[in-house]
């Protein structure tokens, strides 16, 4: 079967980008009746067969599952996080077509029933400090025992401070679902949405809040272009792909009822490619298109607002349209304390536009509430909805936050009514989701239409089990907060080193110069001056024993691993010291954690500096060593830690400055480096009577056993770099 190289991968965005350069970024009042422009405010406008929005991930999950089990040939799951522990289920909380309801054992079974079938997963291949939310070895849980049919990938092309926040699944090039959920634990909820509902719970059976998210269903032209469109993603992340095989069109979902035909899309897209400045921002350019057309009532549901560019279009809007008025649904909290440091004061911001432009009495901003006897819940808002005037319904990934404008990639399709019967669709798609919001009925909402203010007040003082509230505009005034919001919340790709250069100055350069020079020079102190009489075995032993018997004795050891990484002292040095005056077995473990964590700051640094900058300053060695570490993970770590090309701090601080994730660098120092600490503790005795009375004896049993360990070494890297090379 003939490939095509991912050379092409990126393709239809470059020619996108293209036209995003050469276009002006303000949206000026469009003159065509359609906000649907190819090549500027959307990437392709199409007409989609049938159209479906499903509230909420219940919903999803089983229009979802039934479309899958009918897929033939080729399934593309994409997504910024997924869980092979995620029921995939309806509202009823389980499955009744003899698969596993899990997600993970479902794709697995699925490819076993039908031998043809592939299925690729692309997920952003998240920084470290998502690693806690994230999956175990989730690649693993996806393709075991599949023949290579399921193919896991992480996404890790887009620039630093950029994230994969496309949330799209197609099957067979004619079905495509779209919208902010991705398929991942704590995300399924029904539009009941009750305060307590016994079957809303993680994998270890911790409950979670109510859920809201809203996806959408198409078929026709416009799921052929998504199928574009998520192809050429997976090239973009190195991936080969097959000849495409006659499309086969896929069995619409027999329990999801048809809501619109023939209705026009177009596909928005916010997207990094190089040159970065060539970045796509069709999202971006829709929104305040959109925005601009806008004559009566937009409705919005999202889970940050913090991009006060968008804040400003609505208000200058709202301006020019005395009548106009805007509603927006968020959750009442964000859900983890770095996005509340990163989006509060953002969303604070967001709202004081309104006020500044003396239209704040047009515009709400509430956050859902259920009730269930005693017990009461704020509902989580994590969709990304926008109504536009009851004739334009956009439903995606974006949110409206800065990094999804220009930093993230992300999919929206924008649905614009051409017709009577169009607009018929979109107007009960609103009145659905505030009447579900409110605990009544569409046509309550319907009747209160023309006074929606006053009758969501009416809601919000009634002792009903739903209402709305008023979202409290709060700012944190704490200086993490205001650090974190550009790092956390950047309209483009942070650029640490473009932004690293405008910072040499003569000044700074002579600051990295000598810094440079001083740990060179303390690399080569430790073995040619004066200083190497302090970097002697038995003098470190003897200055531990002092507390061998001592609670500080342990944690003194591992502050010196930290501060001998940080001034590059050998580390051996400290293995062979720690094992001789603690013993073997405190020894070998207080050496392991003082390794691991002089690794894992020094990694940080590397981190923090940057590759680019990082080549710069250590030159070709640093690239060599990257080269060797960087797309080989953990095997790769175990065969540099049993035998070194590097020194040990080098080796961290470059591993922290290269791709590689954080837990393939702590997991391969820990696998690489147990044997040899493992060793000297055991032979800590004999290191100890070296240190302390050498004698021939004493030397020939340490050279030995020294060199058996090398042997042990040697061997184990041969195997390690033989299962590389295999993998």
């Amino acid at each position: 079967m003939s490939t095509r190289h991912s050379s092409q991968a990126m393709e239809p965005l470059e020619r996108s980008a293209r036209l995003d350069a050469n276009a002006n970024c303000e949206v000026h009042l469009l003159q065509s009746s359609s906000t649907l422009i190819p090549g500027d405010t959307v990437w392709r406008r199409c007409k989609t067969r049938r159209v479906a929005v499903l509230n909420d991930a219940a919903a999803y999950f089983a229009a979802l599952r039934e479309a899958l089990l009918d897929a033939q040939d080729l399934v593309y799951i994409v997504g910024w996080d997924i869980h092979s522990e995620t029921n995939l289920v309806g509202a009823a909380g389980r499955a009744d077509d003899g698969l596993p309801e899990q997600l993970g054992p479902f794709l697995r079974a699925l490819v076993h029933r039908r031998p043809g079938l592939r299925i690729n997963i692309l997920v952003w291949d998240f920084v470290s400090f998502y690693a806690s939310e994230r999956e175990w070895n989730s690649a693993a849980k996806f393709t075991a025992d599949t023949d290579g049919r399921i193919q896991f990938v992480l996404d890790s092309t887009l620039p630093f401070g950029s994230a994969q926040h496309q949330k799209i699944v197609c099957i067979d090039g004619s079905l495509a679902f779209v919208g902010g959920l991705d398929l991942t634990i704590r995300r399924w909820d029904t539009s009941e949405h009750r305060a307590d509902l016994p079957l809303r719970c993680d994998p270890q059976g911790k409950p979670y809040p109510p859920f809201h998210d809203v996806q959408c269903l198409v078929d026709g032209d416009a799921a052929a272009s998504l199928f574009e469109l998520v192809e050429a993603r997976w090239r973009a992340a190195g991936q080969l792909t097959h000849e495409r095989q006659p499309t086969k069109r896929a069995r619409w979902p027999a329990h999801v009822p048809v809501e619109a035909e023939h209705m026009p899309v177009g596909i928005a897209r916010t997207d990094v490619v190089c040159p970065i400045d060539s970045t796509i921002r069709e999202v971006e350019r829709s929104l305040i298109a959109a925005i601009r057309s806008a004559t009566s009532f937009i409705y919005i549901e999202n889970q940050f607002t913090s991009a006060t560019r968008m804040a400003q279009e609505l208000a200058a809007q709202m301006q020019r349209v005395p009548a106009l008025r805007v509603l927006v649904v968020a959750p009442k909290l964000h859900s983890s304390w770095l996005e509340s440091q990163a989006m509060q004061n953002g969303r604070g911001a967001f709202i004081a536009c309104f006020s500044e432009a003396g239209v704040a009495d047009r515009i709400r901003f509430v956050y859902p509430v259920s009730r269930d006897g005693e017990t009461e819940a704020a509902v989580m808002v994590h969709s990304k909805l926008m109504i536009v005037d009851d004739r334009i319904l956009r439903i995606g990934s974006a949110n409206l936050n800065n990094r999804s404008m220009g930093a993230d990639s992300e999919c929206d399709l924008i649905f614009e009514a051409a017709s009577d019967e169009h607009r018929d669709f979109v107007v009960p798609v609103r009145h659905r989701l505030i009447a579900h919001f409110c605990g009544v009925d569409e046509h309550t909402i319907v009747q209160n239409d023309a006074r929606l203010f006053d009758f969501l007040d009416e809601v919000t003082t009634a002792d009903g089990a739903k209402t709305l509230r008023e979202v409290e505009a709060s700012v944190l005034t704490s200086t993490l907060a205001t650090m974190v919001q550009p790092v956390a919340d950047p309209e483009r790709p942070l650029h640490l080193e473009r932004a690293a250069s405008r910072m040499w100055s003569t000044k700074t350069i002579i600051g990295i110069v000598s810094i440079a020079v001083a740990l060179f020079g303390l690399a080569m102190a430790w073995s040619y001056t004066s200083l190497s009489g302090f970097a002697d075995t038995g003098r470190i032993s003897n200055l531990l024993s002092g507390y061998s018997q001592s609670v500080w004795g342990p944690p003194l050891a591992v502050v010196a691993f930290v501060v001998g990484g940080l001034v590059v002292f050998p580390v051996l040095v400290l293995i062979a010291a720690t094992a001789a005056a603690l013993g073997p077995w405190l020894g070998f473990v207080t050496a392991i954690a003082g390794v691991l964590l002089s690794a894992f700051i020094l990694f940080v640094i590397g981190r923090a500096l940057g590759r680019q900058r990082l080549q710069q300053l250590l030159g070709r060695r640093a690239a060599r060593i990257q080269d060797r570490v960087v797309g080989k993970g953990i095997l790769a770590v175990v065969v540099i830690r049993m035998i070194p090309i590097a020194p040990f701090s080098v080796v961290n601080v470059v591993a922290g400055a290269s791709t590689l994730p954080l837990r393939d660098f702590l997991v391969g120092t820990l696998l690489g480096m147990t044997p040899g600490i493992l060793a000297m503790a055991v032979l800590g005795a004999q290191i100890a009577d070296v240190a302390r009375n050498a004698s021939w004896s004493s030397m020939l049993l340490l050279v030995l056993a020294f060199l058996g360990w090398l042997g042990i070494c040697a061997g184990a890297q041969f195997v390690a770099a033989w299962l590389a090379g295999r993998r």
